[in-house]
């Protein structure tokens, strides 16, 4: 029996994918990890019709699908709101991967491995890209979830975007002037910020006419809209020979920031089928992977490797410094960066489809795809250690006060007045939450019930809520000062805490449960609260209210939350506010 069958080829493939993942789990290795591997076997074994690693006739048009997918996912975790407090970290990130990486990558490339300054700045570009589905995969199966975790997904989205962006200009200007001279620059940047544009236009184009699909003639179509934004995307900016992959992250980008709920309906259609498209896609994608490379070129593989480690963790680690990151965010970012993947390839595709690069393509290719084949080994295991250190794994159960996230708390919290402090509140809770209500009735509710009726909670804490009508969960915005607000609090003493909530009538009752967890950590854990209360960032008043496995103050829901956790305090037993 042969496999020149297509369904026959994508059904083999797909069985030693899931035999490989399911081998990889139990030796405690990601499944991706065991996917790839699969792939690599399928390849050496050869069986008739699938002696060769080149199925792009075959997989291509699957393999396109995917990478946009992923693409357009990353692209809707760049939601701005949810982002509310990652923007300096993220663009020192960017700014350090755009510069550090790729430097350190040529620099190696041109100095030790004696190659021509267009190649090594090629390769450079390369080096930057990440993996977005390797560590979505990564991430899922680890059921990580925490400050980390939103700073890495945002970070390889951005990452990647930051790839394209250096490689569209290092080969524009390779194009213009192979020797890189300070004449051709002019006409190159011009050159590649049209590609740019064009591949973000196309992204928005899309994202406006699934918008106005859903809107106006299909309100239940997000689903198949979705679907047809990826093809669209990535279909007319090939045609027009700019990044499809940027095309798709744009359009994702753009679909979440004008109608998030539009972009979650949407990745929710293809949930069901998720693992066994990443199942088929990274099982090719080992196919692909010739460690014959690695032996032709193993000096340059190596520096190439080297670089790009060095790169990465030396980026991280100074952008997340400079942004006064917590401690196990500065140290283990950069390894969670390892894995390599769709957009590299991409990349590399490009370089030996563009004329004008034709030249350099047998060296990219051999050095691009060789390091590659080792990243996607070693990457995800990387990636999957990360969350171990850093104590995110396991941590996407849902706990009582998930509602405070982030981007929902305010530190350096500022007023001269209850109304002045109340109102900062409120405007952040309208930017980070969908309140699905009247946002100026709801705005006053708050407002006159933080005058009239906040209830102390704790030395220093203050809590006000608003009832509104329906269901849904509960939102909430908590704001820190270090210093401490005149806040007319009953015990007279000066507020460092005030937690604004939005309570559905619905939800009533989950009222009484989050005032008896913040009495618990406030009034019974003075060190708790002098660190929440001293958080030098959102980061790590984040960390601080989710301890791990504390469930005696912000316990996962599906544990019994102790009964014994001591009542709201009274005026009369107000212990000092810090």
């Amino acid at each position: 029996m042969t496999f020149e069958n297509s369904i026959l080829r994508f059904a083999a493939v797909l069985v030693a994918g899931l035999l490989g993942g399911e081998l990889a789990a139990r030796v405690r290795l990601p499944r991706v990890t065991g996917w790839i591997s699969a792939g690599i076997a399928l390849r050496l074994i050869g069986l008739p019709g699938l002696e060769s690693g080149d199925f792009r006739e075959v997989f291509g048009p699957f393999v396109d699908f995917v990478l946009g997918y992923i693409a357009f996912s990353v692209g809707s975790a760049l939601h701005i709101a949810s982002l509310k407090n990652a923007g300096k970290r993220l663009t020192l990130l960017i700014a350090t991967e755009a510069t550090i990486t790729p430097a350190l990558v040529a620099g190696g490339l041109m100095l030790v491995g004696d190659q021509p300054a267009g190649v090594s700045w090629i390769l450079g570009a390369v080096a930057i890209a990440a993996a977005p589905g390797t560590t979505m995969v990564v991430v899922k199966e680890a059921r990580a979830r925490g400050v980390f975790v939103k700073t890495l997904i945002a970070a390889v989205a951005l990452i990647d975007m930051t790839a394209v962006c250096v490689f569209a200009v290092v080969a524009a200007l390779l194009r213009a002037d192979q020797s890189l001279s300070p004449g051709a620059v002019t006409v190159a940047l011009g050159t590649a910020g049209r590609e740019l544009g064009t591949a973000i236009l196309v992204g928005l184009t899309s994202a406006t006419l699934l918008l106005f699909w859903v809107r106006r003639l299909r309100p239940n179509a997000a689903g198949p809209g979705f679907l047809a934004v990826i093809l669209v995307s990535w279909g007319v900016a090939t045609a027009l020979g700019v990044s499809a992959i940027l095309a798709c992250t744009c359009a994702g980008l753009f679909l979440s920031n004008m109608r998030h709920d539009t972009a979650r309906a949407g990745q929710a259609y293809l949930i069901p089928f998720g693992e066994a498209l990443f199942t088929v896609f990274y099982t090719v994608a080992g196919m692909q992977l010739d460690f014959a490379h690695v032996t032709g070129a193993a000096g340059l593989v190596g520096l190439f490797f080297l670089g790009r480690l060095v790169g990465k963790m030396l980026s991280s680690f100074v952008a997340m410094s400079a942004a006064g990151m917590l401690p196990e965010v500065r140290r283990y970012l950069g390894l969670a960066l390892l894995p390599h993947g769709g957009v590299a390839i991409g990349l590399i595709v490009i370089v030996q489809e563009t004329p004008g690069l034709s030249w350099m393509a047998d060296t990219v290719t051999t050095v691009g795809l060789a390091a590659l084949a080792i990243n996607q080994l070693v990457g995800p295991s990387m990636t999957r250690f990360a969350l171990k250190r850093v104590g995110e794994i396991g941590l996407d159960r849902p706990r009582l006060l998930d509602f405070i996230t982030e981007q929902t708390i305010l530190v350096g919290l500022q007023g001269q007045d209850k109304r002045a402090v109340i109102e900062q509140l409120v405007r952040r809770l309208c930017a980070t939450s969908e309140l699905g209500a009247d946002i100026d009735q709801l705005r006053e509710d708050l407002l006159r019930q933080g005058e009239e009726d906040s209830s102390l909670v704790g030395p220093g804490l203050v809590i006000t809520h608003a009832v509104i009508e329906g269901d849904g969960p509960v939102r909430g915005v908590l704001g820190l000062s270090s210093k401490g607000l005149e806040f007319a609090a009953p015990d007279e003493r000066r507020v460092h805490a005030v937690l604004l909530l939005v309570i559905p009538a619905t939800e009533e009752a989950h009222y009484l449960e989050i005032v008896a967890a913040f009495s618990a950590g406030i009034v019974s854990n003075p060190t708790m609260r002098y660190q929440l209360y001293q958080s030098p960032s959102a980061a790590h008043a984040h960390k601080i209210l989710n301890p791990r496995g504390d469930i005696d103050f912000n316990c996962f829901l599906d544990e019994t939350l102790i009964a014994s956790s001591p009542p709201p305090p009274t005026q009369g037993n107000a212990t000092p506010s810090l």
